[in-house]
This record gives C-alpha cells, sequence and structure tokens, in this order.
C-alpha cells in the first residue's frame, strides 16, 4: 500500500530531485468545490481583459483545463453535478437525467411550505444516487470532517455531497425567497440559515434595475434578438418585477441570485467553522452551485449581452467571496476546483439567422399518439417519456404483456428517425452491438444504467436540439454542450492552461491522490497529473512517507 501511495505521490509531484530538496507544503484545511451551471470555458479566454474578480484570480493562479467534459450523453444539470466530486459516470451514480434526480415528496420541505402552488408535496433528496463522493472518502480518513452543500437548486446543492446528512454534513437551497432543506437532512432548518433567512427579504428588491456593468460598448453582442427571452423584457435596462409579490420567484432568473447564494455559503461556511477543526485529519468540503448562468443562458442564449454582463457580475462577486473566505480559511491551506456541470448550444434561431439549416426536434405527438395506441390496446399506461434524445417507458409491463421490448423500441426508433434533426436512433440491442469505437454509443453507456427501462436512445444533427422553445438548450451530446471549464487552485498548483481533455470524473479522483485521500470503490476517473507537489499529508504515516522520499528511497 505504501508503494502504491509513493507512486501515486510521485505522479502527481514535482519531480523526485525537487521534491526531497524542499518540505512538504501546509495541509489543506478546507476543499471548495464552484460549479457555474451552464458555464461554457470559452467564457474565461473570450473576457479574460474584462475579468478583474473571482474568475480572474482563479483563471490567473490555476491550472486551468479548457477542454474540459460532462462525457456522458444527456448534459443536464444533475448527471452532471453527480460527477463532480462522485468520479463516476451517470450509468453509475444512477442520476441519469433531471427528472431521475432528487425531487422526492417523502422528504418534505423544511423552512416553507412543503405544499406546491397546486397543494401537491415537494421534497428532495440523494437516495438515487448510488455509492460514495469525495466526502465519504474524506470522512474515511477523518471521522469529524465537515460538509456543507449550497445552492439555488436542490439538486445541485444535494448531488455534489452525495448521501451524506448531519451532523456530518449540511445541505440548503433556495425555494420561494428562503434557503430550505428537507427531511432527510432535518425537522428543522440549520440555526444558521434560520438566521440568514430573518435578515432577508426578496421583496426589498422589488424593482431592482439590472443595467449594464460596463459602457456599452464593451459588449460586442447586440443588445436585441427576436430570439431572446421569448420575445419579451430584451433590452438593457432589466429590471426585477415592481410587485413584491413576484420578486422572490423572479429572483431565481436575475444576477444577483448568485450574489445571495454566496453570501449564504460563507453564513454556512463561519457557522460550521469549515477548515478550523483542531487536530483535523482530512479538509472540510464546501460546495456551492451557482445557477444564474443557466437561467440567464436559457433565457437569452448562451451567447447573448446578457449572458456576458452576468459572468462579469458573478466574477467581481466571487472576488469578494474568496476575500471574505481567505479570512477564515487561509488560501494557503484551501483548495479551489472550478467547473460546470455542463455547456450550452447556441439557440437554433440565432444559427438559422446567420443561414444555417437547423431547428428544434419535437417528438411530443409522436411519443404521445404511441402511448395512447398502447393504452388503448391494453388498458395500461406504459409511462412513455421522451427526455433530450431518450425515450424511457415501463418495459417490464411490456413484457408482462407478451410485446417484446426491442421490436416496439424498433418501431418507434423507425418514426423517430424521419423527425426532422434526428441523425440517428438506436434501440438497447443496436447500443449493446455498437463498436467500441463509436463515441456516441459509448456516451449513451456511460449515461444510462443498467437497469433503466429505456426503448429508444436518438441522436441530434448539429446545431439542432430536443426543445419545443423558445429557449435555449442543452442536453444533447453536442460538443458545445459537454465542454466544460475545469480547474484547480491552490498552494503549489502551478498557473497555467493545460490542452489535455480531461473529464469531471477525472476531478474526484485526482483531489483524492493530491490529497492522500483513499476511495472507497472503484472509479470510472483517473488521476490527471500535473497538480505539482501535494500538500503535507497529516498522521505518522505521512511522515514516514516524507522521510522516505527525503531520504531517496
Amino acid at each position: 500500500m505504501r508503494r502504491a501511495l509513493a507512486r501515486l505521490t510521485a505522479l502527481l509531484a514535482l519531480p523526485a530531485a525537487a521534491a526531497a530538496a524542499q518540505p512538504p507544503r501546509p495541509p489543506v484545511d478546507l476543499v471548495v468545490l464552484l460549479t457555474v451551471d451552464q458555464l461554457r470555458p470559452d467564457y474565461l479566454q473570450r473576457w479574460r481583459h474584462q475579468l478583474t474578480g473571482g474568475l480572474a484570480t482563479l483563471h490567473r493562479t490555476g491550472l486551468f483545463f479548457p477542454n474540459g467534459q460532462q462525457d456522458h450523453a444527456l448534459t443536464e444539470t444533475a448527471p452532471g453535478h453527480a460527477t463532480l466530486l462522485s468520479g463516476r459516470v451517470p450509468a453509475h451514480t444512477g442520476i441519469w437525467s433531471n427528472d431521475g434526480g432528487v425531487e422526492d415528496p417523502a422528504t418534505p420541505l423544511v423552512g416553507v411550505d412543503p405544499l406546491d402552488e397546486d397543494g401537491l408535496p415537494r421534497g428532495a433528496n440523494p437516495r438515487r444516487f448510488r455509492g460514495t463522493a469525495l466526502f465519504d472518502w474524506l470522512r474515511a480518513a477523518d471521522p469529524e470532517a465537515r460538509a456543507l452543500g449550497v445552492s439555488r437548486k436542490d439538486r445541485a446543492a444535494i448531488l455534489p455531497i452525495g448521501r451524506a446528512r448531519p451532523p456530518a454534513a449540511q445541505v440548503v437551497w433556495y425555494v420561494d425567497g428562503r434557503f430550505v432543506t428537507s427531511r432527510y437532512y432535518a425537522d428543522a432548518l440549520p440555526a444558521w440559515t434560520a438566521a440568514w433567512n430573518a435578515r432577508f427579504d426578496a421583496r426589498t428588491l422589488a424593482g431592482r434595475p439590472w443595467p449594464l456593468l460596463l459602457p456599452d460598448s464593451a459588449y460586442p453582442e447586440p443588445d436585441d434578438a427576436p430570439w431572446e427571452n421569448a420575445g419579451k423584457d430584451r433590452t438593457f435596462p432589466h429590471a426585477l418585477p415592481t410587485d413584491s409579490a413576484k420578486v422572490a420567484e423572479r429572483l431565481e432568473r436575475a444576477p444577483w441570485m448568485d450574489s445571495l447564494t454566496l453570501d449564504v455559503a460563507l453564513a454556512g461556511a463561519r457557522a460550521n467553522r469549515l477548515g478550523t477543526r483542531a487536530g483535523a485529519r482530512a479538509p472540510d468540503l464546501l460546495t456551492i452551485s451557482l445557477s444564474t448562468t443557466d437561467a440567464i443562458g436559457h433565457d437569452y442564449g448562451p451567447d447573448s449581452r446578457e449572458l456576458h454582463d452576468h459572468v462579469l457580475r458573478l466574477d467581481r462577486w466571487l472576488g469578494a467571496f474568496l476575500d471574505s473566505l481567505a479570512t477564515l480559511v487561509p488560501r494557503a491551506r484551501t483548495v479551489v476546483v472550478l467547473s460546470a456541470d455542463h455547456g450550452a448550444s447556441p439557440m437554433p434561431e440565432k444559427l438559422a439567422a446567420e443561414g444555417r439549416r437547423v431547428g428544434r426536434i419535437d417528438p411530443t405527438a409522436l411519443v404521445d399518439s404511441a402511448g395512447a395506441a398502447l393504452r388503448a390496446r391494453w388498458s395500461v399506461d406504459f409511462g412513455l417519456v421522451f427526455d433530450n434524445g431518450i425515450l424511457t417507458g415501463d418495459v417490464a409491463a411490456l413484457r408482462a404483456r407478451g410485446l417484446d421490448p426491442e421490436a416496439v423500441a424498433a418501431g418507434l426508433a423507425r418514426r423517430m428517425a424521419e423527425l426532422p434533426g434526428v441523425t440517428r436512433t438506436r434501440t438497447p440491442r443496436q447500443l449493446a452491438a455498437a463498436p467500441a469505437t463509436d463515441a456516441a454509443a459509448g456516451r449513451w453507456r456511460r449515461s444510462l444504467p443498467a437497469d433503466l427501462g429505456w426503448l429508444v436512445a436518438a441522436e441530434a444533427q448539429d446545431g439542432w436540439v430536443f426543445a419545443d422553445g423558445p429557449k435555449a438548450a442543452h442536453g444533447t451530446m453536442h460538443p458545445e454542450s459537454r465542454r466544460v471549464p475545469i480547474l484547480f487552485a491552490g498552494p503549489g498548483i502551478p498557473a497555467r492552461e493545460d490542452a489535455r481533455v480531461v473529464r469531471t470524473i477525472d476531478i474526484a479522483p485526482t483531489l483524492a491522490a493530491w490529497l492522500g485521500v483513499r476511495p472507497t470503490e472503484r472509479l470510472d476517473g483517473v488521476v490527471v497529473p500535473g497538480l505539482g507537489r501535494p500538500p503535507a499529508r497529516r498522521g505518522e504515516r505521512a511522515a514516514a512517507q516524507w522521510r522516505s522520499a527525503k531520504a531517496g528511497r
């Protein structure tokens, strides 16, 4: 075991002679995962001269992989977040889609009305998430390790943490103007969350304007395009509703949501004293997912002036957050990872205006017709649902009535292949027979759990999206939806850009190896070399390893 760890340390570290000449760096006390929902890596490069805050600092001081990838087929929020600290693909985490994510009325919300506007229960938990994540490995090394997950979205707050719950982990997200949790985690809000909610009143933001941060000349994007925001409120300045009763909901799609999320994360880090435990044998974990880039990108498009302006604002807020966090845990004892759950495809209407033959694929009528025909014949709803290229259904119910699911799938696949914009369809049998050299088939295999009942996997032509409009979309395996930034910043990590293709499933094993933490299960990701000399390992085994390395053994 020691020899394996030594080899891993050598892989990650500087050359042996340089390592032997220097003492180990101070231990890392805090790991921070910053996920910016729908952040594309080209934004950091395209607007680098306008970034002056946290994104600029991370880009300047970190190891940046602009060719990061969410390397699975369904590039949605829940599957993406589940890959970031698990080291495993959606087929193995069990989180293959948003609908198969965290929503579960069995664990009602806490801190807000557990019923929605239609009187239906609402709740969330990580019970569909299979296996472990980085925080579980940290706790294996130190049972006193602590974690906090914060986001506007439930799935984005929950999934990077895994299945852990209090007292080890706290998880909060935004609902109806408040940050809340669910009964999976507690019967009452953490005291610090309740205190934050008591200080914040979304209604005070009624009518707040959203002007441009920089002069108009700083933005090459047009301020008005007919495909933006369903044709409404297309030009700056924008503003929150003047009706205070509507502000809490609209705030989810306004820039200030990210600022509030960062403020809640800082309050939680302080209250839980993350990274300040005396005698800690492993670092604590803080995960923050910032969701407004996704909301604005969907409404106005990933190439809009609104998205550009928001990224600049996020950069400034993130800078203030990192400065404040450094007063709690020094930067020399903090490692930060920046990534995204997915990218985004351009709006088809924008591409069409540029002369490309593109569009939106909406198989709703086909699926509804097939479902109605089966229901009429068997008086059973077989649960046909289409989501971003994948058609699922109750395969067991089909078999129970003497139907061959593969034959049903083949008929549906032929019909779906006739839709404009669909380049290929596959049934389960066809996917199983696809060669290993078929990259798209590999992404489907990495997306779909073995026990998922599915019938057809459909692939979209370049520029086409599975959406009935009018928003921008992701979810396909188009390169611009799969590409994400991956960036490591911390003590001893070199400041440079690296063009290698790195996958989000590589983040957790790389962090674990660099920190000297052992994963407790088999992973799909691999260790990415190049993070530089690791921090000091805590405990007697670490001291022995250092003495051995210094002696040249």
